[in-house]
């Protein structure tokens, strides 16, 4: 397993936070408070605003709050969502919504030391024109800086804070499910079970759902001695609080079938001192219906790690680069190729990545598992490698796997290097789902290997904010419309603001991917805050960008340095000063004459105080070097 995984998450249990009860005595619905609240009406509705109204009944005397919450996603809100207090008459104005958006909607009155909520309102705001939803647009509020609310007590309040390894897939219920490695600031998380959910109608605002499994599968233990036996060793003694839960993938299948993936991670060692670490699996669960996050019916045992070492499992127990396995059964990613083949992606460190064939039925390897070791012949069923940095080396820092498929090529997406502060993410494609994978720069990390370029995403800082770092480990997802989106987690760098921990501060990250002419994808800088895509100007673009070289830098934050565009096209300041430039309106994409292509869209301005919205671009150059930038404010 990668050894910097086991000192991150070792690292949390430093700063667990203090026990606290599941209940919260604030936001539960109380049927026996003595007053009745009529479920609101709508008195006036625009595209920015609803004026609802209520009223209340029994025991008023005790009242001495009242008010409503709504959200977009929550369909049963409380004082954890989006509040606005009432007047007299039991009357406010819900304002700064968006255009043509459902709401849901409850009214509460405190008193008594308790709060109690109405049934809930359904209601939607008016269509506006998209110039109007632009000079409407309210940016997402919700800290980065979660510290405040990273405890178990205030989940319902987390939107995207506490997020590792996301993997996100669009229901037919409209909602995107995002699921993910259990970790968090403080090991928050351990309350509520593994591989947690949340879910989301824009991608902005999300409902926390809990955790998918609540204790260690029944086969886990079985299959881990089973395998030990067959080694000639004794059963496992591990404590079953000590098994980790890393990073699941889930797609659907069909209508009414999703399949979720995951890696359980068993602590150890094999035999002792001088020996490796002991293995890791990838598991199944399936479900009907994400909207039950307590459906999630597990399958059992998919694959684990192989090693080609025979059982020589002493050698190299320090010796990272030629260590005891082949692959490390950790980060699925699964994937119905354009024949309706079934395959799994996975690999962290060690040789790379492998990609084995799946039984559609079952969702299990297609053919029969051997002993997971002996020599390469004998473990051949457990994959054939699709990605790695150097051949031959077992240490090679490159993990989480995404692979998808767009428009005639299979894409395979990695993170690179070590989790806390280095990791980048880089993409490679072929034509088959098997390979070889080339990097835009012609690297064959498949039959070669090699470090490929571009560099998709890197630790970076924009103006007026302490950057973000660890932005990888990747899923990547589209809204059935070709409308594509990448998500990570991203991390604060260390010693923010004092904190010792900060970089232990882990945000959901998602962000737009547009696709370049030549095929490849462009990840924008900004995170994704729904902002309306009016057509951008040319007169727009003159003014100062803040720009950055996305170049790769082991383990830096790449900073901003201030480009001009003139109105007569030429670039007058910047590392590009002298250079002209011309505005592609149909393609959105800023040319400049030194063969640079920048890919230009409307996000949030998440730097900005107070945030808005602003133009950013992304795009790479003819040495396949990647850039990013923002228009100032």
């Amino acid at each position: 397993m990668k050894k910097l995984s086991f000192i991150w998450i070792s690292l949390l249990t430093i700063f667990v936070f203090a026990a606290c009860s599941d209940n919260n005595d604030d936001t539960d619905y109380n049927q026996d408070s003595g007053v009745v609240i009529a479920t609101p009406e709508v008195t006036t509705t625009t595209g920015t605003s609803l004026t609802v109204t209520s009223s209340v009944s029994g025991n008023v005397s005790e009242v001495v709050k009242k008010g409503f919450c709504y959200s977009v996603n929550v369909q049963s809100p409380t004082i954890t969502d989006n509040v606005v207090e009432a007047d007299d008459n039991f009357e406010a104005t819900l304002s700064g919504l968006m255009g043509n958006t459902t709401y849901y909607i409850r009214a509460y009155v405190y008193g008594n030391s308790r709060y109690t909520y109405s049934e809930t309102l359904t209601a939607s705001t008016e269509s506006q024109s998209m110039d109007e939803q632009l000079k409407n647009y309210v940016a997402p509020a919700y800290e980065d800086n979660y510290v405040n609310i990273a405890d178990w007590s205030k989940r319902d309040q987390w939107n995207l804070s506490n997020v590792h390894d996301p993997t996100v897939v669009l229901a037919e219920d409209g909602y995107y499910y995002m699921y993910q490695t259990d970790a968090s600031y403080g090991n928050a998380h351990t309350a509520g079970g593994h591989f947690h959910g949340r879910r989301s109608k824009n991608l902005v605002d999300w409902e926390y759902l809990g955790g998918t499994m609540q204790n260690l599968p029944d086969w886990v233990i079985p299959k881990l001695n089973e395998i030990r036996a067959e080694m000639g060793l004794a059963p496992t003694t591990a404590n079953t609080a000590d098994f980790g839960y890393w990073a699941p993938c889930v797609r659907k299948v069909r209508n009414g079938f999703y399949r979720m993936y995951y890696s359980i991670v068993c602590p150890g060692t094999i035999s002792g001192d001088g020996t490796w670490s002991e293995r890791a699996f990838i598991g199944l669960m399936e479900n009907d219906n994400p909207a039950n996050n307590d459906g999630w019916v597990d399958k059992g045992y998919v694959i684990t790690n192989a090693s080609d070492k025979g059982l020589n499992f002493h050698v190299a127990a320090n010796n990272w680069a030629n260590c005891y396995y082949k692959w490390n059964a950790i980060d699925p990613s699964y994937i119905i190729d354009n024949n309706g083949r079934h395959y799994l992606a996975y690999g962290s460190w060690h040789s790379g990545i492998a990609l084995v064939e799946l039984d559609g039925e079952t969702g299990k390897v297609k053919t029969d598992l051997p002993n997971p070791w002996g020599t390469n012949e004998d473990i051949a069923a457990y994959g054939q490698l699709i990605a790695t940095r150097q051949m031959g080396n077992r240490w090679q820092g490159s993990e989480g796997p995404e692979l998808i498929y767009h428009d005639g090529y299979y894409y395979l997406f990695l993170a690179y290097d070590a989790l806390e502060i280095p990791y980048n993410t880089r993409v490679a494609r072929a034509t088959n789902i098997t390979g070889p994978y080339l990097g835009m720069d012609g690297t064959d990390v498949t039959t070669v290997g090699g470090d490929i370029l571009p560099v998709v995403t890197h630790p970076y800082k924009f103006n007026g904010s302490d950057g973000w770092v660890g932005i990888s480990h990747c899923c990547v997802f589209d809204d059935g419309n070709d409308n594509w989106y990448f998500a990570s987690q991203g991390r604060f760098p260390a010693n923010v603001g004092g904190n010792a921990y900060s970089n232990a501060i882990m945000m959901g990250q998602v962000r737009c991917i547009r696709w370049t002419k030549n095929g490849w994808p462009l990840v924008m800088p900004e995170r994704y805050g729904a902002v309306p895509q009016v057509e951008i100007t040319e007169n727009e673009l003159v003014g100062n960008w803040e720009h950055i070289d996305l170049s790769y830098s082991y383990g830096n934050q790449k900073t901003s340095i201030q480009m001009t565009l003139s109105s007569d096209h030429k670039v007058t300041a910047g590392s590009w000063k002298g250079a002209t430039w011309t505005y592609d309106s149909n393609n959105h994409c800023l040319i400049l004459d030194n063969g640079v292509e920048l890919y230009l869209q409307r996000e949030t301005d998440w730097e900005a105080s107070p945030r808005t919205h602003t133009i950013v671009y992304a795009g790479y150059g003819k040495d396949y070097k990647a850039y990013w930038g923002k228009k100032s404010k």
